[in-house]
Order: C-alpha cells, then sequence, then structure tokens
C-alpha cells in the first residue's frame, strides 16, 4: 500500500483595495470653502457652524480655511469677512457687484462658479437653508461636479483628501456616507444646527481676496421688484430655540396636545412633534422635528410620548440635555436621553407644568 501525501494550495492573498488616484488636473484644487449666507445685514448662523467643521476637514488637510461673502458695494460685507475670521477663516474671498445687491441664482451662481474656477478649493460647504439649497445644486450643475445634500457628518478619507459625506437615507433608517471622487471641488450641504456653533476668538484675523464680477444686469433674467417679509418672522424660529418641548404619538388625542403647550408656555419654550403628529393635523409642519423636518440643537428637549425612533433621532439628538417621558420602558429614547421618565405623560407633564410653575415663581419674587 502506497502512501500518499496531499498537497494543499497555497492560499490565494486577499485581493487589496485599488489605490484611487486622482486626476492630474485636479492635484491643483486645494483648500476648504465655507459659503456665508447673509441677508439684509444679518448672516446666518449656519455659516459660522459651518466654518467650525470647515476648520476641522481644513486642519486634517493641512489647508487653508476659507470664507466667500458676495454681496453688493456699500452693504459692510467686509464686517462678515471680520467675523468669519473670529469663527475660523485664514481668509476671505469678497465679490462685490451691485448685481449682488439681492439673492438671485443667476447672479451668485455666476459669482461663486468663477471664482471657485479662478482658485480651485477642493472642498466647498454650503447652509442647507431654502437659499443654499438652491444655490448649491445649480453651481454643483455648472461646475459638473458631485453634491452631497443635509449631510450630519464631514470626515476627510486621508487616502485620497476625499470628502467623506454623511447623510441619513432611506427615511432616515440608514446612515450613508458619500465620497467624491474624481471630481472637484467636493461639495456638501448641511442643515442648521446639526454642526456645533464654534468658539469665537475677536482676536483672529484674516486676509480678505477681492475678486470683481464684471455682471451686466440686463444680462440676469430675474428682477427683484420688491421685499416682502414674511409674516411670521416676529415667531420663534424652531431650529433655534434653546427650550423645546416636543409630543409624539404617545400623546394619544390632539386635545391632550394642549398639555405640551402649557408646559412650553411656562418654561418660555418652543412646542415641536414628530412626524406622525403633524400627519394628524395635531400641529402645523413648521412645527416637525427629525430627518424630514426641522433639526434642532437646543440647551434643553423635553420629549413626550416619542419613542425615539431613528427618524426623529436625528433631528434633536445635538440637544445639551434630553429628558423622556414616556410610559414605555423599552422605548429607544431612553437609550439616549439624559433623564427618563417611565409613567402616563397626562398625569406627569400637568405636574411638572405646576412645579415649574411655582419654582419660577418663587425665584421671580426671591429676584
Amino acid at each position: 500500500m502506497n502512501d500518499t501525501t496531499a498537497s494543499t494550495p497555497p492560499a490565494k492573498k486577499p485581493a487589496g483595495r485599488r489605490k484611487f488616484e486622482l486626476d492630474e488636473r485636479l492635484k491643483a484644487y486645494k483648500g476648504v470653502w465655507v459659503f456665508i449666507e447673509h441677508e439684509r445685514g444679518a448672516a446666518h448662523p449656519v455659516s459660522w457652524e459651518l466654518l467650525g467643521e470647515g476648520r476641522k476637514l481644513a486642519d486634517k488637510l493641512g489647508v487653508e480655511l476659507g470664507a466667500v461673502v458676495p454681496g453688493a458695494p456699500g452693504e459692510d460685507t467686509q464686517k462678515f469677512c471680520a467675523e468669519a475670521f473670529q469663527y475660523g477663516a485664514d481668509l476671505c474671498y469678497l465679490i462685490e457687484d451691485p448685481a449682488l445687491a439681492e439673492y438671485r441664482n443667476q447672479s451668485y451662481t455666476r459669482a461663486l462658479t468663477d471664482l471657485v474656477n479662478k482658485y480651485q478649493p477642493e472642498i466647498l460647504l454650503l447652509g442647507a437653508t431654502t437659499l443654499g439649497r438652491d444655490l448649491a445644486g445649480s453651481v454643483a450643475t455648472t461646475l459638473q461636479t458631485g453634491l452631497t445634500a443635509d449631510c450630519t457628518e464631514l470626515n476627510i478619507d486621508m487616502e485620497n483628501r476625499s470628502l467623506a459625506a454623511t447623510r441619513p437615507t432611506f427615511g432616515g433608517s440608514l446612515l450613508c456616507t458619500i465620497v467624491t471622487l474624481n471630481y472637484r471641488p467636493q461639495m456638501a450641504t448641511v442643515r442648521p444646527r446639526v454642526m456645533a456653533m464654534p468658539a469665537r476668538d475677536e482676536t483672529r484675523t484674516g486676509r480678505i481676496v477681492e475678486h470683481p464680477l464684471a455682471l451686466v444686469e440686463t444680462d440676469i433674467v430675474t428682477k427683484v421688484l420688491e421685499f416682502i417679509p414674511d409674516e411670521r418672522r416676529d415667531q420663534a424660529n424652531l431650529p433655534f430655540a434653546d427650550i423645546i418641548v416636543a409630543g409624539g404619538r404617545g400623546m394619544k388625542r390632539p386635545e391632550n396636545f394642549q398639555l405640551i403647550w402649557d408646559l412650553a408656555k411656562v418654561l418660555g419654550a418652543e412646542v415641536g412633534a414628530t412626524r406622525p403628529v403633524v400627519q394628524a393635523g395635531w400641529v402645523g409642519a413648521d412645527r416637525q422635528v427629525g430627518q424630514s423636518g426641522k433639526t434642532v440643537r437646543p440647551k434643553l428637549y423635553i420629549a413626550v410620548g416619542i419613542s425615539g425612533a431613528v427618524q426623529h433621532r436625528v433631528g434633536m439628538e445635538g440637544s445639551d440635555v434630553v429628558i423622556a417621558i414616556n410610559q414605555d420602558p423599552n422605548a429607544p429614547i431612553f437609550d439616549f436621553a439624559t433623564y427618563g421618565i417611565v409613567g402616563n405623560a397626562m398625569q406627569i407633564v400637568p405636574a411638572l407644568t405646576e412645579a415649574f410653575r411655582q419654582h419660577l415663581a418663587t425665584a421671580k419674587l426671591a429676584s
């Protein structure tokens, strides 16, 4: 009987990740830019939030952080450059032209694309506001580059200097990270209050790069005939409220939602709601917090009768303190709430309202 020796073939090495090589013509693109959105003398806070995030990205890449400030001559646009320096920018690209006095897609797209083509940034960030979404889409289309909208996280893949932009997808049930490889600039929009407001350093300064823009007014199709202020402009803005009391389906009936309003009134808070509550018509859509609503970052968020599904969580998890009131001890919201109260909201909320009312009244008398 002959002995036979079985030989095992050598194991194959796993295929490595194919190294990405950036197109040579795009290697000249350097720097991180943030578009500074401002209207009627006031900058949108999302611009400063994005400068804080842009500072982190620029430091990882070892490049400068630039702010882009468009406007008409005499609009005191340089004050926005000064503020941008205080929030972390190294330089400010200032574009002044009479055609930029009011936001119009055509003139602003022309201004921003001209600036990009001349100075070639590798990353361009804008706020996911009404203005920012309108502008970002047309700029990306004109430049034929990629744009990731409504991001909740931004990072850098240092292997290829690519912007890794993460955003919720499939109704907020999944998070998807998108990388724009062989295109520059890499563009992304971020909702207000998603990123933390950076500390302001009033000692910081930077340099201003003025970019002339020869726009001819007659070449611009749209005209601004009149400015009509929003009739709700004096109302509280949910994304910027310091205290929010939000209600969900656990309130059971629309008449019970009055308890949310009562508690909010005592605390001087804003009222928020989940998507099912809005769809049921208990409150307006402007009160909705979550993936398909508003993103908020208050100092205190009181969630009443809210299960804490991911669609709602992505809109409020940046809150400093979260107090959850829910009858279900296994509700997901207790997994990330700062404090949790298990019980009947219809009994707990009136008790809290009265306790806060008495405490605040006592504090007022003491002062």
